[in-house]
């Protein structure tokens, strides 16, 4: 049987166990504290920013962001305490860091593509947008994609690289919105009873805007067919109804008037032997 000498139990309590479970405590309290300081820090933050006009998605972003910063400190400060190289975790960190950058050149470039996204805010959530192909509303932009959904409620994931290099168009982005339409009539038929017809419609619908105002023009002379331009200004939310409104109620002035909207046709002039 082992000879252990009640001396020697003493002298490694003193020497590793008590200097360990003190180290081991500490670094733990640390831990746990800093945790908790970390997300108080990242909680304050984000009610400050919340006061501020930044969008919601952007406060949410820096409030990860920040959160998960301080939570390397934290990690790396209680690993200090414990006798660990904190230089060479910072090496080996920043070395593997270095080869996952270039093995996900792509992730890290949609991470680049959504932050710049969220600084210069070319649209923000319940805008509708067209980017990348695709046409929808914004629900919510991610660190490496943004989901939105379609007319027909598709959702769609986009990686944000490719929001990013493409054209954006932001529908929602203005208060008014211009209505572009063309009205076709025939030839034979009275150009001037047509623009009074039309005239009065949208003057009657009072979600027409007076400033600007409406543009009921000549646009073009057709192969069969005379071209009404109508251009009048709404709202941005109003837009499809009153596209869809006016296009109806002037069909039906237009039948009630004896207004033809012709197909297209072509005149054949044969010569006979």
């Amino acid at each position: 049987m082992f000879d252990i000498d009640q001396a020697q139990i003493i002298s490694f309590y003193d020497k590793f166990v008590a200097p360990w479970s003190i180290k081991i405590l500490i670094a733990l309290l640390i831990f746990l504290v800093g945790q908790l300081v970390a997300k108080i820090i990242s909680r304050v933050l984000g009610k400050v920013l919340g006061r501020t006009k930044l969008d919601s998605i952007l406060v949410e972003f820096i409030q990860s962001l920040v959160n998960a910063l301080l939570l390397v400190f934290v990690i790396v400060a209680a690993l200090d305490q414990l006798g660990v190289n904190t230089n060479s975790v910072i090496a080996v960190l920043g070395a593997a860091g270095l080869a996952i950058g270039l093995a996900l050149q792509g992730s890290l470039q949609n991470f680049a593509a959504g932050f710049m996204l969220l600084i210069f805010r070319p649209f923000k959530g319940g805008d509708f947008v067209e980017a990348a192909g695709v046409a929808g509303i914004i629900e919510k932009i991610g660190i490496f994609s943004t989901t939105m959904h379609t007319g027909d409620n598709k959702e769609v994931i986009i990686p944000n690289g490719a929001i990013y290099s493409s054209n954006i168009i932001n529908y929602s982005k203005r208060a008014t919105r211009r209505i572009d339409m063309i009205f076709s009539i025939g030839y034979a038929d009275d150009i001037r009873l047509a623009r009074d017809v039309m005239d009065a419609i949208i003057k009657a619908d009072p979600r027409v805007l007076a400033d600007p105002e409406p543009l009921i023009a000549v646009g073009e002379l057709g192969p069969s067919s005379v071209n009404f331009f109508v251009r009048p200004w709404v709202k941005t939310e109003d837009y499809w109804t009153v596209k869809f409104d006016l296009t109806e109620k002037i069909k039906i002035a237009f039948d009630e008037n004896g207004i033809t909207i012709p197909f297209p046709q072509m005149d054949i002039h044969w010569n006979k032997p």
